[in-house]
């Protein structure tokens, strides 16, 4: 027991350095994602052919490319064209681009969920299609988009760690660190495993919070 204790007191700030990278890739990462996310769910629900198309084409595109071959093409490909972005930025980049096609399929099939007569009694009023999104199906479809969402912002925390594979020091990449130093791999996974549980529960508290509030609500 106190072998497992002093590999986390020997080695605290590079768990410490490691989780805190994996905390700002994931919180960048989150924000980005929520953002071009929720643009592309605007399209796919767009009553624009060519957005439709552009919104389909992009999560048919990304949602079948394996994640770690957007992390390979963004840390080592897009260099190749000048472009001078460091392993951080490329790995949020990365993570940004995957996560987001699957935020936009919670968004379309949580607007989906709304009346189709809530939008079209919008339309009567003579909002334009940004209003009748942001003002009406959005806040109502919001109740059905938090279950899916929390558990894909849950899986892009944990898909943080491939960035350990592209110098990336965050969590995942403790393992490697710890091999160097002779520390028993069996403890130092366990610390990971408690720090990443550290980090989701909260989110997995949040999202029973938050459908309990509105199951009340309704």
């Amino acid at each position: 027991m106190g072998e497992f204790f002093r590999v986390l007191t020997d080695n605290g700030q590079l768990f410490v350095d490691g989780f805190t990278n994996t905390v700002k890739l994931f919180l960048i990462a989150a924000v980005g994602s929520l953002v071009l996310g929720t643009l592309l769910g605007a399209m796919r629900v767009s009553p624009v052919p060519a957005l439709r198309a552009f919104g389909a084409t992009y999560v048919n595109l990304v949602r079948n490319t394996p994640l770690t071959l957007v992390f390979a093409f963004l840390v080592f490909a897009v260099p190749k064209l000048d472009v001078n972005i460091d392993y951080f930025a490329s790995a949020a980049i990365a993570l940004t681009v995957y996560t987001s096609a699957f935020v936009c399929e919670v968004i379309r099939s949580g607007v989906n969920t709304v009346a189709a007569g809530q939008a079209e009694a919008a339309r009567a009023l003579g909002m334009t299609f940004a209003q009748v999104l942001t003002l009406i199906v959005l806040p109502q479809a919001l109740r059905a988009m938090v279950p899916p969402m929390m558990s894909v912002f849950i899986a892009m925390l944990k898909n943080t760690t491939i960035a350990a594979g592209f110098s990336v020091l965050e969590a995942g990449a403790i393992p490697a660190y710890m091999a160097e130093r002779g520390e028993p791999q069996f403890a130092v996974l366990l610390w990971i495993t408690i720090g990443f549980l550290i980090l989701i529960l909260p989110l997995v508290a949040l999202q029973r919070f938050l459908e309990r509030k509105w199951r009340v609500a309704r």
